[in-house]
């Protein structure tokens, strides 16, 4: 084999193992190579694997393949058995269909290997060649637009010029990759993650991988019901709100049914004992009766939770992983709390007296949900054990 077919061996190795969600390093390993020319390909190709790369094996329809499709729909065939005799997907078939049948909708092979044929020449004009269309996408990238926002009014803006689309991925290759450079590099500074590189969303690190950053952990499904009804008072849930460049933090406790707010003072967001410690003595100031259950999130913060459980007497339960909606009350407290503790400010500056006149506050504020009660009204009476247990006097 040549030294260029090696090499081609060699990047297509590396990008299958990017794909496959390993890290950079992993990946130049499993390829063979060292982890710096992983990492010099990467950033060369902007995070995103060059199209001469792909897998050359099976990839297109044949002339012969296209006339199975056509008979099999003229049998009266379904898409799915068409694509089981061929051995191929079926949304591979559905595609082809879409994409190379004539204008009345009739799929014929000939046509279709003609219509595919002429897709697949090269070199083909790039997209973003038109002086205008350039324009018109810097100017949104500038105005914040994401890619995906741009591509979708460009088609409603010119509905009938071809010359003026070009969808998200067009305008993320031109941004990220050397060589397509005709939108401005440092319109990157534009994208919501402002970041240089395409970063692939699936990759094998510490934060992809939860069952070994929190062991034996309890999922959220396995809570009691009681708690998603909200009928019975003690079901907390929890989180950490970050200040700035993630230096500072404090630690948020929202209990589901009256919406009663606990903060807690904390040194730093990394002090895992401190963090602890805060929790279940927080936790365990409260009556039995109001400590049913704490839900929280996969940060490493409660890679402890054992001994907090323990501690606090108090059953831990974790949400899956990109799942805020199932701490929804701690989400929308958290929000609330923003009016007091801004987002990009040092957290560090506020004492625990700070802390406890934010709760006070926000405990005191009449809420549309408690029937404009306030929820230091509503859990008042569970604190002093005046209510019975496991009543709860607002929904």
């Amino acid at each position: 084999m040549t030294a260029t077919v090696e090499l081609q061996h060699l990047r297509r190795a590396f990008w299958r193992g990017v794909r496959d969600g390993l890290p950079t390093v992993a990946a130049a390993r499993l390829a063979g190579v060292s982890g710096g020319r992983g990492f010099r390909w990467f950033r060369e190709a902007g995070g995103v694997a060059p199209v001469s790369l792909a897998e050359p094996v099976g990839r297109y329809l044949s002339l012969p393949e296209r006339e199975e499709i056509s008979r099999g729909l003229a049998g009266g065939d379904t898409q799915a058995v068409i694509a089981a005799r061929l051995g191929r997907d079926k949304s591979v078939i559905s595609r082809e269909i879409a994409r190379n049948s004539r204008p009345d909708g009739e799929y014929r092979a000939v046509a279709a290997q003609v219509l595919a044929e002429q897709r697949a020449r090269r070199p083909k004009p790039r997209k973003l060649e038109n002086p205008q269309l350039v324009a018109r996408v810097q100017q949104d990238l500038t105005d914040k637009w994401s890619p995906e926002q741009i591509a979708a009014r460009l088609k409603v803006d010119f509905p009938d010029d071809e010359s003026m689309r070009a969808s998200h991925e067009t305008i993320y290759r031109a941004l990220f990759i050397q060589g397509k450079g005709s939108l401005r590099k440092e319109l990157t500074a534009c994208l919501r993650t402002g970041r240089a590189l395409r970063r692939p969303r699936k990759r094998v690190d510490g934060r992809a991988d939860p069952d070994r950053r929190i062991p034996d952990k309890i999922m959220i499904s396995e809570r009691p019901a009681e708690a998603d009804d909200r009928a019975v008072p003690g079901h907390w849930e929890g989180d950490l709100i970050l200040g700035k460049h993630n230096r500072s933090a404090v630690g948020t406790l929202v209990e589901r049914s009256t919406r009663f707010v606990v903060l807690l003072h904390l040194p730093g967001p990394h002090d895992l004992l401190a963090f602890q410690h805060a929790v279940v003595e927080a936790m365990t100031a409260l009556p039995a009766q109001l400590r049913r259950s704490l839900a929280w999130d996969q940060g490493l913060e409660m890679r402890d939770h054992k001994q907090i459980s323990i501690a606090a007497d108090l059953p831990i339960y974790f949400c899956d992983p990109h799942s805020p909606w199932q701490r929804g009350t701690n989400e929308n407290t958290n929000g609330l709390l923003r009016q007091y503790l801004p987002k990009g400010t040092d957290l560090s500056v506020h004492t625990p007296a700070d802390l406890a006149e934010i709760a006070r506050s926000l405990n005191g504020r009449p809420r549309k949900t408690l029937d404009w009660l306030k929820p230091i009204e509503v859990i008042g009476p569970l604190l002093s054990g005046d209510q019975p247990a496991g009543v709860a006097s607002a929904p």
